[in-house]
């Protein structure tokens, strides 16, 4: 296949918006290679590692633990090449990120950082116990297991390992997977999903004196993660994380909090201007939906699913489901709709009440993706959708259960008044 074919930056918007980024035809095992010698690279020499979503909250608690360790990568590197970085856009207009070189050359902190998603966390593990020195400190940072299985036996090699393994997280997570993990050795500390963040609860659990502007960080990013809006400076680390290498993101909020340099902010509004067009988009071809007790806003594309969900709820929707070219989908509530990770449940996922993402299980070859792409995500809505309605079902249930205690009580206590 011609590389040409799956460059993004050489697609239309409209294209852009409707296919996934060049990595993902990139096959796993590739990737599986790539992934495991980076970890082997990071963590040989290593004084602690951190295994982290790569999220502005998973990285929040790294550029934490490394002003911890005094670990913080001299930031100077970084900002060069966001410079160089900047010039090429102003010069030739969007490039796509994943034509920037991954194996490049980049200091590394005594600090590892293995990057890892929910799926993925079990490899991450697994990866970390084969190559960190003996007796490290390890810490795992806003993940949370659907089920401890999923990682009992790549945990138990990492205990056996490292000296000591903390985690640090604020996902909901179900009460024998918290006793399972703590029962094996690791010092686990959940905060509330709607209150606090990872890298606040971070922040709060790690016996070290840190100055203001950590507590500012963590404030900040919790204005994004809890999708509060209340500080405009939020949306620049959301968006920044998003954009760069979690290295480049975990240096430079490392150096400077959230009052980021001059050129990191050019770079960012310059981005800006693209991820609206994607947005926009992704509203252009949304559709509302009627589910049980809820209005649904459903739609496909490449986008920032945040703000395509906000403005989904601008027109009605108690819930946005954006599905993603590449075949995941976030969900997203709001005050009306409090059941996002239990729809995700229902299709291969999880996360928050407000927020959660899946992927369906519904893609057995290219020919299932390619429908996917050419039909803007369909088999993938009608298999959320119908999880929507499954949950329905069992508010309704369990609202007939509640009124039917409750009546039961009420005849209870009229018996006892006659007699």
């Amino acid at each position: 296949m011609e590389e040409e074919l799956i460059d993004s930056s050489r697609l239309s918007l409209s294209r852009k918006s409707q296919l996934p980024g060049t990595g993902f035809f990139y096959p796993d095992s590739l990737d599986e290679e790539r992934a495991e010698e980076r970890v082997k690279e990071a963590v040989e020499d290593a004084e602690a590692v951190v295994i982290a979503d790569t999220d502005a909250d998973g990285l929040g608690c790294v550029a934490l633990i490394r002003e911890m360790y005094d670990a913080t990568l001299d930031v100077a590197a970084f900002e060069d090449d966001v410079a160089r970085r900047v010039e090429r856009w102003e010069a030739d207009g969007p490039i796509d990120d994943e034509d920037e070189d991954e194996d490049e050359e980049l200091p590394r902190s005594t600090v590892a950082l293995v990057g890892a998603g929910p799926y993925s966390l079990d490899d991450a593990l697994e990866r970390v116990a084969e190559y960190a020195p003996e007796d490290i400190d390890a810490y795992v940072c806003d993940l949370c297991p659907d089920q401890y299985e999923w990682v009992e036996d790549e945990l138990a090699a990492l205990l056996d390992r490292a000296d000591s393994v903390s985690w640090y997280d604020h996902h909901q997570w179900d009460d024998e997977t918290m006793v399972a993990v703590r029962d094996a050795g690791v010092e686990l500390v959940v905060g509330e999903s709607d209150e606090e963040c990872s890298t606040g609860v971070t922040l709060r659990s790690l016996d070290y004196d840190f100055d203001d502007r950590w507590t500012e960080l963590a404030a900040v990013t919790r204005d994004h993660d809890l999708w509060l809006k209340e500080d405009e400076r939020s949306d620049d680390l959301a968006d920044y994380a998003y954009w760069v290498s979690p290295e480049e993101y975990v240096a430079v909020v490392g150096a400077y909090g959230v009052d980021l340099p001059e050129i990191v902010e050019q770079f960012i509004e310059l981005r800006r201007v693209e991820k609206q067009q994607l947005i926009d988009a992704a509203l252009d071809r949304a559709e509302i939906k009627q589910v049980g007790p809820w209005t649904v806003g459903v739609t496909y594309g490449r986008c920032s699913q945040n703000e395509v969900a906000e403005g989904l709820r601008e027109r009605g929707a108690d819930a946005a489901v954006v599905v993603k070219p590449a075949g995941s989908a976030s969900i997203r509530g709001s005050d009306g709709f409090e059941r996002a990770h239990e729809v995700a449940g229902q299709v291969n996922g999880g996360g928050h009440p407000k927020a959660a993402g899946c992927k369906p299980d519904i893609y057995d070859d290219m020919l299932d993706y390619a429908h996917h792409w050419t039909t803007n995500g369909a088999a993938a809505k009608r298999v959320i959708l119908a999880a929507f309605e499954r949950v329905a079902e069992q508010v309704a249930e369990e609202s007939e259960d509640e009124e039917g205690a409750e009546t039961a009580d009420a005849d209870d206590e009229a018996d006892k008044t006659e007699s």
